[in-house]
């Protein structure tokens, strides 16, 4: 291994270390009344201005952050795959030009190392991409004097606490993406003071790959489905995320931590249900499909899951924020707008 590079690693995994127990600590501050990160109101009223720079642009929420942010804002784009910019977010020093040739007011960053057991296999670009091009973003936003606007994930919990996390658990991850994701957010808050982390889980949406758009063409094909059923989680539709982030910047709403989902729960197996009772609604499927709930165990996977990772929106509510719908209607619409 690259000496410079095993020092680099080393460096992001005592990071990550670094931030459970910053973690732990502060909710067991919290207990005792004391302040914690998560309540500090700094920037609460301040003025958003009219540039917003989307890095990940081409990806399936940036897309949809794209439509959702163009009526509202001056709007850049930059992702490896193209758009205004092209951007590698490993890459500090063009990081930091693009951040600062943009100047913008706002920076959504949705680029990131999304293959939950690719992470696995690769732990090494999980963390290069997940935290240290983080890094790189969050470096740049205080260079420039940005405010960052970082999405994470459920897979910071690892699942044992059984009725679904609020932004004040501490966070425990069971595998590679969501270390790689917790080690982005420790970063944010060590170099970053001016940002929002946003937790989301299970996300779909018309602008890429995802579960339901999978299970669909699975369906189509007339091929028998075995889904699991013991990993439970708040399904979410880019769609509404984006609105989301659209509304905490339009409502300067204060720095920190939020959980931000569709309503309701549901396991992989009632999800996959759900779009294939849709999908027949519909007339897309010329013959019955049999949906099989199984458990982890029976799914190849090289990967740990949290049996439960349902996200509560706390800090959302005390917000103020518009409620996000149920998944099913979130669901609903997203197979509308495939067959549109």
């Amino acid at each position: 291994m690259n000496p410079q590079w095993d020092a680099c690693t080393s460096r992001l995994f005592n990071l990550h270390v670094f931030a459970l127990v910053t973690s732990q600590r502060e909710c067991k501050s919290t207990a005792e009344g004391a302040f914690w990160y998560n309540l500090v109101q700094r920037g609460a009223n301040e003025t958003v201005k009219g540039r917003v720079l989307v890095i990940g642009a081409s990806g399936m929420l940036g897309h949809d952050v794209c439509a959702r942010f163009a009526p509202h804002f001056t709007l850049v784009t930059a992702s490896r795959q193209g758009g205004d910019v092209r951007l590698d977010i490993t890459d500090g020093e063009a990081t930091r030009r693009v951040v600062s040739e943009t100047a913008p007011d706002v920076v959504v960053l949705c680029a990131a190392y999304t293959d939950v057991d690719g992470c696995e296999r690769n732990p090494e670009e999980a963390y290069r991409i997940n935290a240290f091009g983080t890094a790189n973003v969050a470096s740049a936003c205080t260079e420039v004097g940005a405010r960052l606007l970082y999405v994470s994930t459920d897979y910071v919990f690892d699942g044992d606490k059984g009725d679904g996390y609020t932004e004040w658990d501490a966070p425990h991850p069971l595998n590679v993406y969501g270390a790689s994701k917790l080690a982005g957010e420790a970063w944010i808050r060590e170099v970053c003071p001016r940002h929002w982390t946003v937790r989301t889980a299970w996300l779909y949406g018309v602008g890429g790959r995802c579960f339901p758009r999978t299970i669909l063409r699975a369906a189509r094909e007339g091929k028998p489905l075995r889904v699991v059923n013991d990993q439970r989680g708040s399904p979410t539709f880019t769609w509404d995320l984006a609105g989301a982030l659209l509304e905490m910047v339009q409502r300067e709403v204060a720095y920190g931590t939020y959980h931000v989902v569709n309503g309701g729960t549901a396991t992989w197996y009632e999800l996959a249900c759900e779009v294939v009772r849709l999908a027949r609604e519909r007339g897309w499927l010329s013959a019955e499909v049999s949906v099989t709930p199984i458990h982890s165990h029976e799914w190849p996977s090289p990967t740990r899951r949290p049996a439960c990772s349902v996200l509560k929106m706390e800090r959302w509510r005390w917000a103020g924020l518009t409620p996000l719908r149920h998944w099913r209607a979130a669901l609903r619409d997203y197979m509308y707008r495939l067959e549109a």
